[in-house]
């Protein structure tokens, strides 16, 4: 018991203490090298609780406020490993974005603290047992975004950042109204106080609690947090938040803070389907799910600027994982853990390399941006790569995963399949099209003052390519227990 608080209370403090220290001297030079070593020492902790959970099973902390299980381990072990890899990453690209004169040492400074009190609110949802307190980690992921979305200070950053606040902060809104009833529900049987927000203990006694209190908070809860995921029609602050953020900030929100409020999401559907029949919680998840696809999908054909391309693509994948989530069982189940993992290694390459293309060619916009196979091969084919593997193609991951949830709803769920397929073949066209001339046409643009840094983008790629081969007996059992939590 003792081992696994100090695990927890280290993958916790080592973000907080980063972001004071980096509060305070995020503007000197050597900023970005402590923001890597602390997300480093992160990944280390987070690594050793991933670990120990492997061998010893679920385990309950701190007075039962927090919980570690296959499910939400293997998101921590996944956020800190992106973290760990963007900040790798932002260390040249910040840098050449101060020497262009974009950044000020004290908006440095604010990007570098913030960036660490992100990641401790990521990690914070994630192993909190308590509903409350995963709300309030939620709200202060939105308000660290909101300011890193912002840290240019054009008018367009404010305005994304404006609609991102106002939008989340109406989804967070609906969240608490459903935490609030979820409360309400199981007061009654388990009494006041806070035994009454802890997810064990409503897993508990989930075949107790009011059905329709349940269902109503269920709503309320799915339409909070798939506002943070991105879900149609809830998705519009995401696009813009993308594309006016600095390339490590569009990555950490596509990598990290999708996940991890449709991880909230789904700890919610375990609660309900133990209490109310199993097609009402599968019919709204595979409902949003299946818009978002779609309209994403449709939506992907006429971006014109390179990170709201890729922002949308998010939007679509969120849809298809909501949708395996919907379908449930455990292939269904598993498969969407998978893509999770596969979605969050290859969007934040992505957009380690739009964010490098962006630099080099002075603009967002897919039409100024042309040759960067000639510019600088290792960028180029990092982005011919990581858009081959977001599309599904052989024999990457996202591949493997989508064919395990297409041959699901075949099985279970036919009418869905022509929906995803034409989605799929839409979004296929649209994106390979727009990338196609920004990697092979003829370009002017100079090379930058910096190398960038591209071995974050082909370690992911590298990670997502063995998934799509062969996944360890390790994690795939992993996947197994975490899809069995689920039900």
């Amino acid at each position: 018991m003792i081992a696994i608080e100090i695990e927890i209370a280290l993958v916790l403090a080592l973000p907080v203490g980063a972001a004071a220290v980096l509060a305070l001297a995020g503007h000197r030079r050597h900023a970005p090298e402590v923001n890597i070593a602390a997300s480093l020492c992160t990944l280390a902790a987070a690594a050793a609780l991933t670990l120990h959970v492997m061998r010893a099973g679920p385990m309950l902390a701190f007075g039962r406020q927090f919980l570690v299980d296959p499910l939400n381990v293997f998101l921590v072990a996944l956020t800190a490993f992106v973290a760990f890899t963007t900040a790798v990453f932002s260390r040249p690209y910040m840098r050449i974005e101060e020497e262009h004169g974009r950044l000020s040492a004290a908006k440095l400074r604010l990007y570098h603290s913030m960036f660490q009190l992100f990641v401790f609110a990521m990690l914070l949802a994630l192993v909190t047992n308590n509903v409350g307190i995963l709300w309030v980690a939620m709200e202060a992921a939105t308000l660290t975004t909101v300011l890193l979305v912002s840290l240019y200070r054009t008018p367009e950053g404010l305005e994304a950042a404006w609609k991102y606040f106002i939008l989340c902060g109406v989804g967070i809104a609906q969240a608490l109204f459903g935490t609030i009833l979820l409360y309400f529900a199981a007061e009654r049987v388990l009494g006041a106080g806070g035994d009454a927000l802890l997810w064990t203990a409503l897993e508990g006694v989930r075949g107790q609690l009011e059905p329709t209190v349940l269902a109503l908070a269920f709503v309320f809860l799915l339409v909070g947090y798939g506002t943070k995921a991105g879900l149609v029609p809830l998705h519009n602050w995401l696009p813009d938040a993308h594309a006016e953020g600095p390339a490590p900030v569009s990555a950490v929100l596509s990598g990290l803070l999708l996940n991890v409020a449709l991880y909230a999401v789904v700890r919610c559907k375990v609660l309900v389907d133990g209490a109310l029949p199993a097609a009402f919680a599968h019919r709204l998840m595979m409902g949003f799910g299946l818009v978002s696809v779609v309209v994403a999908a449709l939506l992907l054909a006429r971006q014109r600027d390179i990170k709201r391309l890729f922002a949308y693509s998010s939007i679509e994948h969120m849809g298809i994982v909501t949708f395996a989530f919907g379908i449930g069982g455990p292939i269904a189940n598993f498969a969407a853990l998978l893509h999770m993992t596969v979605h969050s290694l290859t969007k934040s390459a992505l957009f380690f390399t739009a964010g490098h293309a962006a630099q080099k060619a002075g603009t967002q916009m897919i039409d100024g941006i042309r040759g960067l196979v000639t510019i600088n091969p290792l960028v180029g084919w990092g982005l011919v790569l990581g858009t081959l593997a977001i599309l599904g193609v052989p024999p990457f991951g996202v591949f493997a995963s989508e064919f395990l949830i297409l041959t699901t709803a075949m099985h279970e769920q036919p009418w869905a399949t022509p929906f995803l397929l034409a989605a799929l073949g839409i979004a296929f066209a649209a994106m390979f099209s727009r990338v196609q001339p920004m990697v092979f046409g003829d370009t002017t643009a100079s090379r930058l003052p910096l190398r960038p840094a591209m071995l974050p983008v082909f370690a992911h790629l590298a990670l997502v390519l063995m998934l799509g081969l062969w996944i360890p007996p390790a994690l795939a059992e992993w996947y197994r227990q975490a899809a069995r939590l689920i039900g």
